[in-house]
């Protein structure tokens, strides 16, 4: 199988659905990685890149509502299929407003899954990816998810917004007025210190890991980003 072909993120608990599901989906030429829980489904989501995920709404610990709605509210925007037993039109609704992009009733013909999925796929890979590389790392400005050698480099959203930042205007030193009022929006009722603080945590962060990057202070002026030797 091509290594350039599309990857789906297959959430199911029921290990006889979840095998059916994977081979069907190999079989119109994807690959698969198949999770059996929440917590693994977030973890693959937040390290990975998929083109679609199919989450079963009905699993022990928490469902598939509170699975689509927590990547949601993290501002990954992975196309979510829901799919579940439960087919009354208030689920569907509430299906819908977790964020979810399509719902699906069981039992369903695989036919209708793999054109649902595929419809997912297409419309993935119709939405610009904005992405922009600071040193070794690769950031996607669409979800503020950001990678080292193709491993996810974890930052927050108001980190992931500074480092854009500072890669932005790399090479020159920028104030910490022109950080508050790009990442934070304002100057207002803000304490500059705020920006000292969280150039601590990312500088912190950048070490870390081979970023091939490196935070200076500028007495007197403010920060500036250099990719190091």
């Amino acid at each position: 199988m091509s290594t350039t072909a599309p990857r789906i993120l297959v959430v199911e608990d029921d290990a006889e659905m979840s095998a059916l599901v994977e081979q069907g989906l190999i079989d119109e030429g994807y690959r698969v990685t198949v999770v059996s829980n929440g917590m693994d489904a977030l973890i693959a989501a937040a390290t990975g890149q998929y083109s679609a995920a199919t989450i079963d709404v009905m699993m022990p610990e928490m469902t598939g509502f509170e699975i689509c709605r927590h990547l949601r509210n993290h501002g990954n925007t992975l196309p979510v299929l829901l799919v579940t037993a439960r087919d009354a039109v208030e689920d569907r609704v509430l299906g819908l407003d977790s964020g979810a992009d399509d719902y699906l009733t069981k039992p369903f013909a695989f036919a209708e899954f793999a054109a649902r999925v595929r419809a997912l796929v297409r419309r993935d890979a119709a939405v610009p990816k904005l992405t922009a590389r600071a040193g070794n790392i690769l950031m996607d400005t669409s979800t503020m998810r950001a990678t080292v050698d193709r491993v996810s480099f974890p930052l927050s959203s108001k980190e992931f917004l500074l480092l854009r930042f500072l890669a932005n205007h790399a090479g020159r030193a920028v104030s910490r007025s022109e950080i508050l009022e790009d990442v934070w929006g304002t100057l207002r009722n803000i304490d500059h210190t705020i920006v000292d603080q969280y150039v601590k945590y990312l500088r912190r962060k950048l070490e870390s890991v081979d970023s091939g990057l490196e935070i200076r202070t500028i007495r007197g002026t403010g920060y500036e980003l250099r990719e190091t030797d």
